[in-house]
């Protein structure tokens, strides 16, 4: 599983499609080979209210973070950081180029003890996408 916390200023809604931005980053995921299919999650939260540099309400932001269960390696984690964030910067690089933009991304590990989980997902799925 990974969960994709998405948070970024609402007037982002304006310049770019925010829910073509969750499908960009779950295929983004997917092609990581790092994460199952299966237990990808993403979602996406509007900021109403946001005060950023100097004020000017032109500024926008897009936070992401990962957050996955432990056990993947150090080396993995730091590719799918890599893929996901570069997948980030070229959906937005017009708005970049364009516009004051700031984007982050962080990933950080689960504790499993401490994160019980339940699902019956698998069984709703296509076969290629149960593992």
């Amino acid at each position: 599983m990974p969960h994709l916390q998405i948070q970024y200023s609402r007037n982002l809604e304006e310049r770019l499609d925010m829910p073509g931005l969750l499908v960009v980053l779950r295929d983004a995921a997917v092609e990581t080979g790092v994460f199952p299919p299966a237990g990808i999650r993403v979602r996406a939260f509007a900021a109403d209210h946001v005060l950023i540099a100097d004020g000017d309400p032109k500024h926008a932001f897009i936070d992401i973070s990962v957050r996955l269960r432990g056990g993947r390696s150090p080396e993995d984690k730091l590719r799918a950081t890599n893929h996901l964030f570069a997948a980030l910067e070229a959906y937005c690089a017009d708005d970049l180029a364009r516009n004051s933009l700031m984007l982050s991304l962080e990933m950080r590990d689960i504790d499993p003890e401490l994160s019980p989980k339940s699902s019956s997902i698998r069984r709703f799925l296509p076969k290629d996408m149960q593992a």
